[in-house]
């Protein structure tokens, strides 16, 4: 069995690099409204597609055999989606209804009507705020590139792919909207570079938290089931953490999409028909990461290599 650490070390490498990028990019080019908003259609439309499709199916899969835990999953569901709903309610920090002035500092649409309603002017447009909401998404996002990886790894090569591409496709505009809150607040770039670097390592610690404490758990209920299949005579007592966090990522996710998408529906109707491609698009792409993943699975994986163990011990993949 591959180590899940391998993938999790790309995964990382490039989410660090996609990061520190975004917040360079109102550096580099002027952002307009519809363009950010018809991309912001589309990353939504991933995230959506992978947290319906990947993550809450596999955690389904991780109880299939425990009695009731249907529901328990369902509300793992709900618990990730109102710790999201919480963090946006109180942080406000997805504001992605913005342009780019040439000099890479933030401009708002005060012509449209939502941005009084929401009185932007305040408690949103505080690049601390922000700062502290993003870091604690980009966590929560780390734990479930962890959990996809980890729940994956022994039978595919692409393991947690639908989530890296949603971290990856994503992560850019956070880290952009905290570089141009920044700039409005009249910080240097110098320090800019500083935070950005900083809020890069987010994912990283996410994913270490969640892989480290789940190394140190009892083992997950699709390694037991695995490991009796292959003859392992050892008394296992699968753990159902694993399920529980696809299963509260999988909230996290639906909600941050709907944060994106839901304000369309009311205030830019006027490109509906490019944003619902968008979405659309989106939801495509999230399909055809999961049949990417079918296309690589390791049908011919050798059996696990499993050794008699003590009662009590904890069953380490080789």
């Amino acid at each position: 069995m591959s180590d899940p650490l391998v993938p999790l070390t790309y995964y990382c490498t490039a989410i660090i690099a996609v990061s520190i990028a975004g917040g360079m990019i109102p550096q580099w080019v002027r952002l307009t409204h519809a363009g950010m908003q018809i991309v912001v259609s589309g990353v939504a439309g991933v995230m959506l597609g992978v947290g319906l499709l990947h993550m809450l199916p596999h955690a389904l899969a991780e109880v299939k055999d425990i009695e009731g835990a249907a529901h328990t999953i369902c509300l793992w569901a709900l618990g990730g989606w109102l710790a999201m709903f919480f963090i946006e309610r109180f942080f406000c920090f997805h504001h992605h209804d913005v342009e780019s002035e040439p000099d890479g500092t933030l401009h708002e649409h005060d012509d449209h009507p939502h941005c009084t309603h929401h009185d932007h002017h305040g408690h949103d447009l505080t690049w601390s705020g922000a700062a502290l909401g993003l870091t604690l998404h980009s966590v929560i996002a780390g734990v479930a590139l962890a959990a996809s990886v980890c729940h994956g790894h022994q039978q595919f090569q692409l393991a947690g792919l639908g989530t890296f591409m949603v971290i990856v496709l994503h992560k850019p505009f956070d880290s952009m909207t905290i570089a141009m809150l920044m700039g409005k607040g009249g910080w240097s770039r110098r320090w800019q570079s500083v935070v950005n670097g900083l809020f890069a390592l987010a994912i990283p610690v996410g994913v270490a938290l969640f892989y480290f404490g789940f190394a140190g758990a009892e083992v997950s209920i699709e390694t037991a089931r695995r490991l009796a299949d292959a003859g392992a005579n050892a008394p296992l007592t699968p753990s159902p953490a694993l399920a529980y966090a696809l299963a509260f990522s999988a909230g996290t996710f639906l909600c941050i999409s709907m944060s994106d998408l839901l304000p369309e529906l009311q205030f830019h109707d006027h490109d509906r028909g490019k944003l619902s491609t968008a979405l659309l698009v989106g939801l495509v792409l999230a399909l055809g990461i999961g049949k990417l993943e079918e296309l690589v699975h390791r049908h011919d994986a050798p059996a696990a290599e499993t050794t008699p163990v003590e009662s009590g011990e904890r069953v380490e993949n080789r």
